[in-house]
């Protein structure tokens, strides 16, 4: 078997709130394969949004090591980080984050505006990763225009339009009813099987977990175990 794109090694993450030390991981060991699907499940304070933002980048571990596709990501500079999360790292989260004076099409642009790109580049990246998302005949639509489970298909497309390494996704459908959050797990589900793309998903949700091809479970920051579907 390859070489791990996620290697994380005895990685502890602390706050401190006041005089008080909150250990959010607590020695978190954990592999991920290139082309998975992992979904990170447990209580609220469980320490699984912690480890995506530290696997994302957005966040810095305590102690312990997480490498992504050989990168430390913990031990890089602030501006280094920022262009490593830019190339590496789509980022999909709960409330869409989506700019409501820009159109689809404006807001899955966004990204590829900090790249050497020209604009027709850009264009066909952003008509590609709307279409990928089937919601090329929305590119001129704000996001008032669209349902909750559309502005989260425009967000899937700006995670993916910069084709990173990483789509990270932290309760994606959290927002969501029923029947869109299945279109959104849905289309999760097929960028990993037919686009090869590698999904980490911070879920509560145990329907949303089994569309992931494993389940991790983290309870007080420590890990319980890795299920494959």
């Amino acid at each position: 078997m390859s070489e791990p794109i996620v290697q994380i090694r005895e990685l502890t993450k602390q706050y401190s709130h006041g005089e008080i030390q909150v250990t959010a991981l607590d020695h978190v060991t954990l592999d991920i394969q290139r082309g998975e699907f992992v979904a990170l499940m447990g209580p609220s304070g469980s320490g699984k949004s912690t480890l995506l933002h530290i696997i994302a980048g957005i966040d810095r571990p305590t102690n312990g090591e997480c490498v992504v596709q050989g990168t430390n990501v913990g031990a890089l500079r602030e501006s280094d980080l920022a262009e490593w999360r830019n190339q590496h790292v789509g980022f999909v989260f709960q409330t869409f984050n989506l700019i409501p004076v820009l159109t689809a099409f404006e807001n899955v642009e966004l990204p590829l505006l900090l790249t050497s790109l020209t604009g027709r580049e850009r264009r066909q990246h952003v008509e590609a990763a709307l279409e990928l998302v089937g919601l090329g005949d929305r590119m001129r639509h704000l996001p008032r225009q669209l349902s909750g489970g559309q502005e989260q298909r425009v967000a899937i497309a700006r995670a993916l339009v910069t084709d990173p390494t990483l789509l990270v996704a932290d309760e994606p459908t959290g927002n969501l009813d029923a029947h869109s959050a299945s279109e959104v797990l849905t289309l999760l589900q097929t960028l990993n099987r037919q686009a090869g793309k590698t999904v980490i998903m911070v879920t509560h949700d145990p329907k949303a977990a089994a569309f992931a091809q494993r389940t991790v479970h983290l309870e007080k920051g420590e890990l319980l175990n890795g299920r494959h579907a």
